[in-house]
């Protein structure tokens, strides 16, 4: 059996395209993060119910990365500068904040894991095993 090949994370794409889409408008981007997923690296003291919204404007933040693992910014909080680290899978949406404007991002399976060749596990069916992959409802329109 021939395996599909596995795309990576839309995720990072889709911040990096918003930012530049809610800046370019003039507006400010917030991120929507779960604090609570692992390596998110936030100042308690912002944490409400195990979220956090953070500002990434650009005159919010300084030296702002967002790269295909996570974003990274260094950013004042209460006075004191400290560095951020919010993993790509952590963040939840990505919104401006002057009309709410933006996207909740959907879960494209970029936290699964892997088996011992390396390729991801296949999800679990209710019967324990894995569902073979649905055909597309897309077709080629000439």
């Amino acid at each position: 059996m021939t395996q599909t090949p596995r795309m990576g994370s839309n995720r990072p794409y889709l911040l990096r395209a918003l930012n530049e889409w809610i800046n370019d408008n003039g507006m400010t981007p917030y991120l929507l993060v779960d604090a609570a997923h692992d390596d998110v690296q936030v100042p308690a003291a912002s944490v409400k119910e195990g979220r956090v919204v953070l500002n990434i404007a650009p005159r919010a933040v300084a030296r702002l990365a967002i790269d295909n693992q996570g974003v990274s910014f260094n950013a004042r909080f209460g006075g004191v500068s400290q560095s951020v680290y919010v993993p790509v899978g952590a963040v939840l949406a990505i919104y401006a904040q002057e009309t709410g404007q933006g996207m909740m991002l959907p879960d494209d399976g970029a936290d699964v894991e892997e088996g011992d060749d390396g390729s991801p596990e296949p999800p679990s069916g209710p019967d324990g095993g894995g569902e073979p992959p649905k055909r597309s409802h897309l077709r080629v329109v000439k």
